[in-house]
C-alpha cells in the first residue's frame, strides 16, 4: 500500500537569508552584541535515573507536567515558527511514499533543500575539528528561532516557565528550529550552546541527548547524530531531532547479542542490513545506558571514523554506524549513478528515511535502490570487526574495568527481532502517512 503525508499550510520564508549580520547584528542572536537582557522561554526537566526492565520505559514518577513537552510545547511551538514564515522552504509541500518491500524505507522528494541547505564550510577527512567562530555557528541565528531553553530542574521537579533570562555565565542547552527541515517538528538540539563547542560528542551532551528523547517520550520522535564526515555540515554540537510516524527500516532489523556490560547495557550487532552497525539498549539506569555509548562515540572520534548515532524509542534504544561513504567519495569508488543522486547518506538516510533530491529518484525509489546507496555506506564485516576491537577495549578500560567485555556466543537464540507498532495506533494533531 503506498502512503503519502497529509499536507499542513505554511509561509516560505523570506527571513532566513545568508549572512545577514555581516557587518554589525540587527538579528537579536545568541551573541555578545544582544544577550545582555535576553530572556527564553526555559523547559527544566527532572533527571530520571532508572530504566524498568519489564516495560522498557524510562521511569518517571506519575506527576502531570506544567505543559506537554512534545505535543504542545515543541511541536506547538515549531508550528508557531512555521507559520511566522522562518523556515527557507514549506517542508510540508513535499512529496512522501513508503516503498514498497519487507523494510518500508520511506522516499521524501525534496528538490529544494540542497540548494537553500547551507553547504559545507570543512575538511571532510577530519572527524576532530577545532571550533572555528567565523563559520557559521548557532550563536548567529536569531533568538526567534530558539523554541526553548532546556535544562534538568535543580529540585527534580519538571517546570515551565514561558520567559527566563539566559544564564551566560553557565551557557544554557536549547531547543531550535532547522530551518532547513527534513520532516514535521525538525528542531536541533543544541547543548551549551554558548561554550561553542565543536562537533563531537562528550558524556553530558549525549546524556543530554537521552533526556530530551525520554521527554518527549513518544517512540516516533527520534534524535539523531552526524559525526564531521559523516555529513554533518556545521561544526558546532547539536543533534537533530524530528517526528514521523512511521517505523524506521532500521528499528524493524533484527539484532543478534554481542555482549553485556556490567551495568547492564546489552550490545548487539545489527543483521540483515544494509549498513553494519551496532545497537545498544538496557542498562540499569539511562545515565549506564548513555555512558556506554558515548565511550563507543569517543574512541571512534579518537580514530578518526566518521559515524552516525540514532536515539530510538525514546531513549531505550542506540543505532551507532561507522561508515565510510565519504572516503570513498574522495577514493573514487562510488558510482556515477549514485552521486548522480545527490543523496548525502547521513544519520536519517541510514536509518531508512531517504531524502531524494530529484523527481526521478523519487518516482524510480524502490527497495533495491534504497539498499544499493546504503550498502556503499557499510564498513565491510573485516573493518566493522576491527572497529568492534576497539569500541570494546574503550568500553573495558572505562566502564568495565573487573571484568573486560567478552563477546557470547553468536549463536541463533541470540537473535532478537524489534519493531514498532503500526502508524495508526497513534493519534494526534501531527501530520502523519496515510493511504494515498
Amino acid at each position: 500500500m503506498m502512503l503519502r503525508i497529509k499536507r499542513v499550510p505554511t509561509v516560505v520564508s523570506i527571513y532566513q537569508k545568508e549572512e545577514a549580520e555581516e557587518g554589525g547584528c540587527g538579528r537579536n542572536c545568541l551573541r555578545n552584541c544582544c544577550l545582555p537582557g535576553a530572556k527564553l522561554p526555559l523547559y527544566a526537566f527532572k533527571r530520571v535515573n532508572k530504566i524498568s526492565c519489564d516495560s522498557g520505559l524510562v521511569d518517571f514518577e506519575d506527576k502531570e507536567a506544567p505543559v506537554a513537552f512534545l505535543d504542545s510545547l515543541l511541536l506547538g511551538e515549531w508550528e508557531d515558527r512555521m507559520q511566522r514564515g522562518l523556515f527557507r522552504y514549506d517542508v510540508t509541500a513535499c512529496e512522501t511514499k513508503v516503498i514498497p518491500g519487507e523494510y518500508g524505507f520511506i522516499a521524501q522528494l525534496n528538490e529544494g533543500r540542497h540548494l537553500k541547505k547551507r553547504p559545507t564550510e570543512f575538511r571532510v577527512d577530519k572527524v576532530l575539528q577545532p571550533f572555528d567562530e567565523n563559520k557559521f555557528n548557532f550563536t548567529k541565528v536569531g533568538q526567534e528561532e530558539v523554541l526553548f531553553q532546556f535544562e534538568p530542574s535543580y529540585d527534580d521537579e519538571v517546570k515551565f516557565l514561558p520567559s527566563a533570562p539566559i544564564d551566560v555565565e553557565n551557557s544554557p542547552s536549547v531547543i531550535a528550529i532547522n530551518v532547513s527541515p527534513i520532516e514535521y517538528g525538525h528542531v536541533l538540539l543544541i547543548p551549551r550552546i554558548l561554550e561553542c563547542l565543536p562537533q563531537r560528542i562528550d558524556h553530558e551532551s549525549f546524556l543530554l541527548a537521552l533526556y530530551m528523547a525520554a521527554e518527549a517520550g513518544n517512540p516516533y520522535f527520534r534524535l539523531g547524530y552526524n559525526s564531521l564526515g559523516a555529513f554533518a555540515t556545521i561544526n558546532h554540537l547539536h543533534f537533530q531531532a524530528y517526528y514521523l510516524a512511521v517505523p524506521f527500516p532500521i528499528e524493524k532489523a533484527p539484532a543478534r547479542k554481542i555482549t553485556t556490560t556490567n551495568s547492564k547495557v546489552k550490545i548487539s550487532d545489527i543483521l540483515n542490513y544494509p549498513v553494519r552497525g551496532l545497537v545498544y539498549e538496557g542498562g540499569k539506569t539511562l545515565e549506564d545506558l548513555s555512558n556506554v555509548v558515548s565511550y563507543s562515540c569517543i574512541c571512534l572520534q579518537d580514530n578518526n571514523i566518521p559515524y552516525n548515532v540514532l536515539i530510538s524509542d525514546s531513549g531505550r534504544r542506540i543505532f551507532l554506524f561507522p561508515q565510510c561513504y565519504a572516503e570513498k567519495q574522495a577514493l573514487g569508488e562510488v558510482s556515477p549513478e549514485l552521486l548522480d543522486t545527490q543523496v548525502n547518506p547521513a544519520v536519517w538516510e541510514i536509518s531508512g528515511h531517504m531524502v531524494l533530491k530529484r523527481k526521478k529518484d523519487y518516482e524510480e525509489a524502490s527497495e533495491g535502490n534504497a539498499w544499493r546507496l546504503l550498502a556503499e555506506v557499510s564498513l565491510s564485516e573485516e573493518r566493522l570487526q576491527e572497529v568492534k576491537d576497539l569500541i570494546f577495549e574503550a568500553i573495558a578500560c572505562n566502564i568495565d574495568d573487573d571484568k573486560g567485555v567478552t563477546p557470547t556466543s553468536l549463536e541463533g537464540s541470540d537473535v532478537t527481532t524489534q519493531s514498532l507498532e503500526d502508524a495508526d495506533a497513534l493519534t494526534g494533531s501531527h501530520p502523519s502517512m496515510v493511504p494515498a
